[in-house]
């Protein structure tokens, strides 16, 4: 009877269990994302997931202990480099695991497990958001008050667009003066001068 076991034999003894998962371990790591059945793919989840709790803290002590579960040294050098370095901001779930459906042949049930932070697909930004920590924000909570030079950069601000909406109103009072004396009529004195040089012309023609 199976009282208190709650992992997977997959049917297999123990010594050839952590032969398969330190294999497929090294595979994932290695390739980033593999093809297997689903049971394996959720017992590999366990196993290979506190590797990469402990590859965070790059020690001597951690990286033996990884190479006793992985026996492969270039293996443990890609954990500690590249995905330890993705994953140091991710507080677990490193893992995703795609149902593929039933194989054919034997009608297994087939799953893709692969490293979250180097899928390219999902993330929009991977280069940028990789790793970077998502901020959470508790409704109903105060306001942040803003800092002395947030309250510098407003005022800098305000007197910008007030001196611009000066240099505007200023504008359009000048070309209002403009039109102003160009729609006004011309004096009588003037008028009265260019009828006189008119009929001194005229006469002037007569003669």
């Amino acid at each position: 009877m199976r009282h208190r076991k709650k992992f997977n034999h997959l049917g297999r003894k123990a010594e050839h269990r952590k032969a398969l998962m330190s294999n497929l371990a090294v595979a994932l790591i290695m390739h980033k994302r593999i093809r297997t059945t689903l049971p394996k793919a959720k017992e590999l989840r366990r196993f290979v997931e506190p590797l990469i709790t402990r590859a965070k803290e790059d020690t001597t002590h951690n990286r033996r202990i990884a190479f006793r579960y992985l026996r492969n040294k270039y293996a443990v050098t890609e954990l500690f480099r590249e995905v330890a370095k993705r994953a140091e901001n991710r507080p677990g779930g490193y893992t995703r695991i795609l149902k593929l459906g039933p194989r054919k042949g034997d009608g297994a049930e087939m799953a893709l497990i692969e490293l979250v932070d180097f899928n390219e697909v999902y993330s929009q930004n991977p280069s940028a958001t990789a790793g970077e920590k998502k901020r959470r924000v508790r409704r109903g909570g105060s306001k942040k008050k803003p800092t002395a030079e947030e309250q510098i950069d407003v005022e800098e601000m305000k007197e910008i667009v007030e001196e611009q909406t000066q240099s505007e109103e200023t504008q359009t009072n000048e070309q209002t003066q403009i039109e102003d004396q160009a729609q006004q009529p011309e004096p009588e004195e003037n008028k009265a001068e260019d009828k006189s040089a008119d009929g001194e012309e005229k006469k002037e023609e007569n003669e």
